[in-house]
């Protein structure tokens, strides 16, 4: 019972494919392996493109003890209870799948662990870890980025899975994967058992009754969160609240949403309701702190609190404007009585004239007149 994907996952970088600017000859991953570095590091990137292999790839090749938890379910007891027990011979490897899940709390526990080194840790994230860890714990991690497997990549490890293809559904698995082989494989594997073959038809079939209506990367995602948005816009809590309940059981990380919340507030609400965005900020925070379930009380409250307030654009609408014509008209000189006049000589020769600049129009020559607001 057993996942094609987890069967054939590679032992070693000579099985691996893909990510050769992370593991191709010279490249810093490589060599971190090769030469049995021991650092604490993120593998960031898209789904299915290698990053719990290459974890685990590399706790191998350092001799570690390795131990694995995923964010979606572990916390500070799990990681106490590794650290109590595992071998002071051999160097704690911690490999966290989904590391952006820990709220702040939770990384904040792992900092000291990894600061004076008594444990490797080794996260893999979909989210970009500039947002979604600390900045203490990321400033002591290397952070390597995994790319979208390439068609001719998937079609390697497709190729390895055992399954007859022709060449014609190895290009079509090649395309539908969109870059992630767990999808691929998964895909192959479940024609094979509901049809007992892997035609294009087959795999057509497969892909049509799977349960992917909300994957992070696919239509339905946009959709869904497009609906969220546009509830709120229309003044509709009842509906606002459906679709995020919809993205909430879905798996969608609360952190993407409570961040669409804070443009919201500027974007859609601005200057009707400046307290929005305190509001949609403070959603933003409580979410990242308290985490999955509780927070999901946060942002019902600051949906429904957002749907209800008064809508105004201007703010959005203006600076739109206003970034057209900076991109048309490129750096116009700025008038000099609003420039920086640090010493006598270009006081004399009229900068900053105004300190305040309210004598005249504080436009470049060529946009005086113009108004952003209506």
């Amino acid at each position: 019972m057993e996942p094609l994907a987890s069967r054939i996952r590679p032992t070693n970088l000579v099985d691996f494919v893909g990510q050769a600017h992370l593991v191709g000859p010279g490249k810093p991953l490589r060599l971190a392996i090769e030469n049995r570095h021991l650092i604490s590091f993120v593998l960031w990137g898209p789904p299915g493109t290698g990053k719990t292999t290459l974890a685990r790839i590399y706790a191998k090749a350092v001799g570690g003890e390795c131990f694995e938890l995923s964010a979606v379910s572990s916390g500070k007891e799990e990681i106490r209870r590794i650290i109590g027990r595992a071998d002071t011979d051999r160097a704690i490897i911690l490999f966290i799948d989904e590391i952006h899940r820990f709220n702040k709390s939770q990384q904040d526990f792992l900092l000291p662990f990894v600061e004076n080194g008594e444990l490797i840790l080794i996260g893999a994230t979909t989210e970009n870890p500039s947002f979604e860890i600390i900045s203490a714990l990321l400033s002591r991690l290397r952070i390597f980025a995994l790319k979208q497997l390439s068609p001719d990549e998937v079609k390697l490890i497709v190729d390895r899975s055992g399954f007859e293809l022709s060449a014609e559904a190895l290009d079509w698995i090649a395309n539908a994967a969109n870059g992630d082989a767990r999808v691929a494989l998964t895909l192959v594997e479940n024609a094979a058992r509901l049809y007992g073959s892997t035609t294009i038809e087959t795999l057509r079939e497969t892909l049509q009754s799977a349960h992917l209506r909300y994957d992070k990367k696919g239509e339905e995602h946009y959709n869904v969160i497009s609906a969220f948005i546009k509830s709120m816009r229309a003044g509709r809590p009842d509906a606002a609240l459906y679709y995020l309940a919809r993205m909430i059981e879905a798996g969608e990380d609360p952190k993407f949403i409570a961040r669409r919340m804070v443009i919201f507030a500027s974007e859609d609400i601005g200057l009707a309701q400046p307290t929005a965005l305190v509001v949609a900020n403070a959603v933003f925070r409580a979410v990242e702190t308290v985490g999955l379930p509780e927070c999901i009380y946060n942002l019902a409250h600051g949906a429904a609190y957002l749907s209800r307030s008064a809508k105004d654009r201007s703010a959005a609408e203006a600076i739109a404007k206003a970034m057209e014509d900076a991109r048309q008209f490129g750096n116009l000189p700025v008038p000099m009585f609003l420039r920086n006049a640090p010493n006598e000589f270009l006081r004399q020769m009229g900068y900053g004239r105004h300190n305040d600049g309210s004598a005249e129009d504080s436009m470049p020559k060529e946009l005086r007149g113009r108004r952003y607001f209506d």
